[in-house]
């Protein structure tokens, strides 16, 4: 039996990059996953399923910074599997971002960043907690960034949003745990996803002063997250809330 099992979780932005990695993971573990993306998972579903089996993977198409998108994904995830246990708000955009300087960056494009990656994250938490807060129970798993903690040049809009994702955490976690929910920010450093990859210019300018600033002088993989994401997830941590993990090699310590 999985550490997951009998729970079920939605996971943003989980039909490709790290988010698919995510999405396996609590699957592995036993957990029914709802894959909420722009993009079509419906391959990850069928991968899934032929691996651990019919009713353990659904998809949903959701854009996390509309908010009748959000309300929907909710509705459609609680008739599926009759719970949402798990919440990880991954959802983000960073890859698809060009490098830019701060004196550059077009105000519409901040906006944009900042409607996924904060107020998605937001919504996703408004129409969540409350059924989370009716069970008594709940694991809000918040993806923030080491970025936030020693800064990034040329990706102002970016830091901005996941600093604010490592305050959302402290006050929910404040607001939600007399109703047992938990909530922790998941802090990764620079991860080679197939994604992350594809931003040549991206892992051209960090990558070498990234892998300088780590203790563990290597390259981070999605796999590297698992153990602290299945951690946060799972009745393991549930003495744990408002904390943020951060798995980057050593390159800060929070």
């Amino acid at each position: 039996m999985g550490r997951l099992s009998g729970r079920s979780a939605i996971v943003t932005g989980g039909a490709r990059g790290i988010g698919a990695h995510y999405c396996r993971a609590f699957a592995a573990e036993g957990a029914r996953v709802m894959i909420a993306d722009i993009a079509d998972g419906h391959k990850l579903v069928e991968d899934i399923t032929a691996q651990h089996g019919r009713d353990v993977a659904a998809s949903q198409l959701c854009d996390v910074s509309n908010e009748a998108a959000v309300r929907s994904l909710v509705e459609q995830t609680l008739e599926r599997f009759g719970s949402i246990d798990i919440l990880v708000n991954n959802a983000a955009l960073l890859t698809q971002l060009p490098l830019v300087a701060c004196t550059q960056i077009d105000v519409d494009e901040w906006d944009r960043v900042a409607s996924v990656n904060v107020r998605g994250a937001f919504l996703m938490v408004k129409h969540v907690a409350p059924h989370m807060m009716a069970r008594g129970y709940g694991k809000i798993i918040n993806i923030g960034s080491g970025t936030a903690y020693k800064g990034a040049p040329q990706m102002l809009h970016y830091v901005t949003s996941k600093g604010a994702i490592t305050a959302m955490t402290r006050a929910l976690s404040r607001e939600l745990g007399e109703h047992g929910i938990r909530v922790n920010t998941l802090a990764p450093g620079l991860i080679l996803s197939d994604t992350m990859v594809a931003n040549e210019a991206h892992v051209a300018m960090a990558r070498p002063w990234v892998l300088q600033s780590r203790a563990l002088r290597r390259d981070g993989y999605p796999e590297d997250l698992i153990g602290a994401l299945i951690f946060l997830a799972s009745g393991d941590s549930d003495f744990v809330t408002g904390q943020t993990i951060a798995v980057d090699g050593g390159s800060i310590n929070t």
